[in-house]
């Protein structure tokens, strides 16, 4: 009886804190639903992995999470939690001013300073936060997953950096 009653608890202890989220065995990788799809090409407005706008690249990861997000990264950018920079932990949404009219462009934090995101100029990749270009355009970030405890950073060599048309 005693062994039934602490299986019985553990069970729902274990359902309780997985309540709205993907049981953990079932759970995705960050760093693996990102590698997927570093490469592909640059689509304005596009949503699949025949090519990835900004906004569409991060609807496509957190959709492997069950996570439903707005569509563009202005409305992105108002979900969810605002993080401060010094807070961040993977799977947070980061945003950038890069057209001097507000949030324009979208990434997501993976840790150690790197985030992934869908270049207009290189499709999909891993860029750091502190690359002058990112540092001077960075807007702030929101914390839209309620577990961030999910491997996430990559090996340093796969940190490319934006080559910036000007």
């Amino acid at each position: 009886m005693k062994k039934l009653l602490i299986t019985l608890l553990s069970a729902a202890i274990l359902l309780g804190a997985s309540a709205g989220t993907v049981a953990a065995a079932e759970k995705p990788d960050l760093k693996v639903a990102v590698n997927e799809v570093i490469g592909t090409p640059y689509k304005w407005g596009g949503t699949t992995t025949e090519g990835f706008d900004c906004s569409g690249f991060i609807l496509h990861v957190f959709n492997q999470f069950k996570i439903e997000l707005p569509r563009t990264s202005k409305e992105q950018s108002l979900f969810g939690t605002a993080v401060e920079q010094v807070d961040l932990k993977p799977g947070d949404l980061v945003f950038f001013n890069t057209d001097g009219k507000g949030v324009s462009h979208a990434g997501i934090y993976l840790g150690e300073d790197q985030f992934a995101h869908s270049s207009s100029s290189k499709g999909v990749m891993i860029s750091k936060l502190s690359e002058t270009y990112y540092k001077q355009r960075y807007m702030g970030a929101r914390r839209v997953m309620a577990d961030t405890n999910i491997l996430a950073v990559v090996e340093p060599a796969q940190v490319q950096e934006e080559v910036l048309v000007k």
